[in-house]
């Protein structure tokens, strides 16, 4: 039998995360509240739904088109840049690993911190990086630890999540500017902008392609309710974007995704009207944990973190009471965060159902 090359043979058979249906299955029914994967369950635009009526209709016989031109012409009246500074993917997962492969070779330092998204971690272990990881500082990203860092090892690439995830908590543009300000010459920051559209307008960096060692990673997924059809999108200097192209996908991103995304980002008043949905489920969740005891940290993303005051043993065993109660959650896994749980927003009637799922499962833990 053909075996796999020594390092894919290292590696461990798994995915970055249980999906809900993995469990579903085990517990033999579905969710009544989905409120783990942060997706957007208000749903997408009307407008994207009927573009993907229309392609299903008309058009997904068709191979896509592989330049994505539609998109990303769109993309740069969004953005104030030039097409030749914008890469589609299939989500942000797909460009992650493009870019661990492009910027970065084996054994090679990548700086990250411990704790957040698993995912680039995956593809980073996939390549056969070497993953540096510092802490979190107050629930934050440490800016200057990760600075500290990729110094310290030669980093070819540090990711850096703004809102972050699984914390939800975030830096200041100002602040953002100065650690790329920091990073040593020759590193490539990865800023990952998945829920830059539910963030303060202050949290995020004037767009400057002019940056040579940035690029800024953004999704159909969170806000604009297409995390199924998997859209996502870079921008950065035409040189670094180029890169890319040598070696992507070409028909990764298929004829629905692209005539979906490109109405969902033409539908602007619909995104504001699912972000004050979000701002309103927020409230919810934070004043259930309150009234539960928990601790509600400040959020700028489709979820909300609980700080459960105690230990990681004890957050996940709330987390399993209420699996086993039909709320499907996450929770942070690293040591310093791993005391909290994760709760994205929902409809009102799966927070509802969560309001009085949560008592029980505290009960149960004691």
């Amino acid at each position: 039998m053909p075996k796999a090359n020594p390092l894919v043979a290292s590696l461990p058979a798994t995915i970055p995360f249980i999906g809900p249906e993995r469990l579903e299955r085990e517990n033999g029914r579905p969710f009544k509240a989905r409120l783990g994967a942060n997706e957007c369950n208000f749903g997408p635009s009307p407008e994207a739904v009927a573009a993907m009526d229309q392609a299903a209709r008309e058009d997904v016989w068709k191979y896509c088109d592989a330049e994505c031109w539609d998109l990303r012409q769109a993309l740069t009246g969004h953005l104030g840049v030039s097409m030749e500074e914008i890469v589609i993917g299939s989500g942000i997962d797909n460009l992650l690993g493009l870019t661990v492969r492009i910027f970065s070779d084996t054994g090679d330092a990548i700086v990250t911190s411990a704790g957040a998204y698993p995912t680039f971690n995956y593809h980073v272990a996939g390549y056969g990086r070497r993953l540096v990881t510092v802490p979190y500082c107050n629930d934050k990203e440490d800016l200057d630890a990760l600075a500290t860092a990729a110094s310290r090892e030669k980093a070819k690439i540090v990711y850096l999540s703004n809102p972050d995830n699984p914390m939800g908590t975030w830096w200041s543009a100002a602040a953002v500017e100065a650690f790329i300000d920091a990073l040593p010459e020759g590193t490539l920051l990865i800023l990952d902008e998945a829920y830059g559209e539910l963030a303060p307008a202050s949290a995020l960096p004037a767009i400057d392609t002019a940056k040579a060692n940035v690029v800024r990673m953004r999704t159909f997924s969170k806000a604009y309710g297409l995390a199924g059809l998997r859209v996502g999108y870079l921008f950065g200097p035409a040189e670094l974007c180029r890169e890319y192209h040598k070696v992507r996908d070409h028909f990764g991103v298929n004829v629905m995704a692209q005539h979906a995304a490109l109405a969902a980002l033409a539908d602007q008043d619909w995104l504001g009207q699912v972000t004050t949905q979000f701002a309103a489920a927020r409230k919810h969740i934070a004043a259930v944990g309150t009234a539960n005891g928990l601790h509600p940290l400040p959020s700028a993303t489709n979820f909300v973190t609980l700080d459960c005051g105690r230990d990681g043993d004890y957050a996940m065993r709330i987390l399993k009471e209420l699996n086993a109660r039909d709320v499907f959650i996450r929770k942070p896994s690293a040591p310093g965060i791993d005391r909290c749980i994760r709760v994205s927003c929902g409809l009102p009637h799966e927070l509802d159902y969560f309001e009085a799922a949560l008592p029980e499962a505290l009960k149960a833990v004691e």
